[in-house]
């Protein structure tokens, strides 16, 4: 008949032969001098009460589960890091300032918002009247048969040689001149509400590899805690089998629950390397350097959730970039509508224009010159009204933009809102249950060691403990994450 490990465990319940008690005093000093080592490193919890027994039925005393099950007191608390380092952990704020200096799109946004600047120079200044000096100097051969050899070939020119200076202003009058000025200008606002959306978006993402490496951190000492935990559970669970105290099968289920523990250290430590890579590129360090970041914050604040109120939304950078840029969208209306009016060009100079540059003949020639040309449109084959009217759909197209984006900018303050106070709820919640998991692992231990209990209980509830730190630490992430979200929704 084959052994099962119900059969395994009445078979560890019945009373051993008589001499067994010194047998089992003697396991008891090699094992407490084998575990005297750890537990002078590791603060020894409150004694259990042990179930009354005879000498014969007894179990030997296994050494305490200290590092199987820490103080409540260390399990939330920030965890200290591994290694000292030279210099002060990397603040947010430190971090941020040091991202913001790096190639990003926020230097790309500042070179459009530079370039929407001289745009709006140079439509101001096409207003005003322009200085010019224009020297000119012609030669056409004399006429043939040369009969009068001061006569011109081409009699479009005035002389064999021409000579002509003038100094004066140019300059030209239409109705898309102002409203070219508007256009740029609406650009130019435009192109700094982007600037500014461009630098949040930079801090976004500084906040969420920030935060990210930290928690990364914090769910690998996480980890490493439940696998050293683990290790220990099947360390005594094979002592007490090579002294027959328990089944094999119980000392394979200790070695598979330390498996399960070092796989989720191994991914943590993957998610730890990839995270701090992604915030060394941020800030500009090299693949070789890790960023030495404070660790993620283990108490929240939910004054400042309830304190933010959606009236900064209207003046988000976001909203203000649609508006110019609905401005802009009716200003080039009126500039496509300019291009079917009259233009007016102007110059008035005063210089010479003579055929030789003798002092006599330079005095004759010397004047003033004042020209104006007016432009007056007729029939383009509906060139100018087809390009007014995609002037108008596109300030109508810009106009829908601006209308969703106010509702879309609504709709993320709310969004993050909820998730900020839904993140500030399951922190509570994940507190809770870790202090239930921590008490359900030691009550398991101790149900298992009095042989009350399969050790499948006390497995689970190291598994219990073990995904309960882990999501205490994700809840605290996604709070700071969501309150930045918040923060940025409101326009703060």
């Amino acid at each position: 008949m084959k052994s099962t490990p119900e059969t395994l465990l009445r078979k560890r319940r019945r009373p051993g032969p008589a001499c067994f008690p010194l047998v089992r005093l003697l396991l008891f000093i090699l094992i407490t001098i084998a575990g005297s080592s750890t537990r002078a490193q590791q603060s020894s919890p409150p004694a259990q009460p042990q179930p009354e027994s005879s000498p014969s039925t007894q179990s030997p005393a296994l050494p305490p589960f200290s590092a199987v099950t820490p103080p409540p007191s260390q399990v939330g608390s920030p965890v200290a890091p591994t290694a000292a380092s030279a210099s002060p952990p990397l603040s947010l704020l430190s971090a941020t300032t040091t991202a913001l200096q790096q190639a990003s799109a926020l230097q790309q946004a500042q070179l459009d918002e530079a370039i929407a600047e001289g745009d709006l120079r140079q439509a101001q200044a096409a207003i005003l009247p322009r200085l010019r000096s224009l020297s000119t100097y012609a030669y056409n051969s004399p006429a043939h048969p040369p009969a009068n050899p001061g006569n011109p070939s081409f009699i479009a020119q005035n002389a064999v040689r021409e000579f002509q200076e003038l100094l004066g202003v140019t300059g030209e009058l239409s109705f898309g001149v102002t409203a070219t000025v508007r256009r740029s200008r609406a650009l130019l606002q435009a192109a700094h509400a982007g600037t500014e959306v461009a630098r949040r978006a930079l801090v976004r993402g500084v906040n969420q590899a920030y935060y990210g490496a930290a928690l990364a951190s914090a769910k690998r000492r996480a980890a490493d805690l439940s696998l050293d935990a683990a290790r220990e559970f099947e360390r005594v669970t094979d002592l007490n089998y090579r002294a027959g105290e328990v089944p094999e099968v119980d000392v394979i289920r200790a070695r598979l629950q330390t498996a399960a523990r070092l796989d989720d250290a191994l991914q943590a430590r993957e998610a730890e390397v990839i995270t701090n890579a992604s915030l060394a590129t941020l800030l500009g360090y090299d693949m070789t350097t890790t960023p030495n970041i404070e660790p993620l914050p283990q108490s929240i604040d939910r004054s400042d959730v309830i304190s933010i109120s959606p009236e900064g939304v209207s003046r988000r950078p976001e909203l203000i970039q649609l508006e110019a840029q609905s401005r802009a969208a009716r200003a080039d209306i009126a500039v496509a509508r300019a291009d079917r009016l009259p233009r007016l060009t102007y110059s008035i100079d005063e210089g010479f224009d003579s055929g030789t540059l003798a002092s006599a003949e330079l005095r004759q020639h010397r004047g003033i010159l004042a020209t104006a040309n007016l432009d007056i449109p007729l029939w383009d084959w509906g060139i100018g009204r087809s390009r007014q009217h995609q002037a108008a759909l596109r300030a109508r197209g810009a106009e829908l933009q601006l209308q969703l984006g106010r509702r879309d900018l609504y709709l993320q303050y709310a969004t993050a809102r909820q998730e900020a106070t839904t993140a500030a709820e399951r922190v509570g919640n994940a507190r809770r249950a870790l202090n239930d998991a921590e008490k359900n692992v030691t009550i398991s231990i101790a149900r298992y060691r009095a042989g009350e209990a399969p050790i499948l209980e006390a497995t689970d509830a190291q598994t219990t403990v073990a995904a309960q730190r882990l999501a205490l630490q994700q809840a605290l992430y996604d709070f700071q994450i969501a309150q930045a979200r918040l923060r940025e929704a409101a326009g703060l």
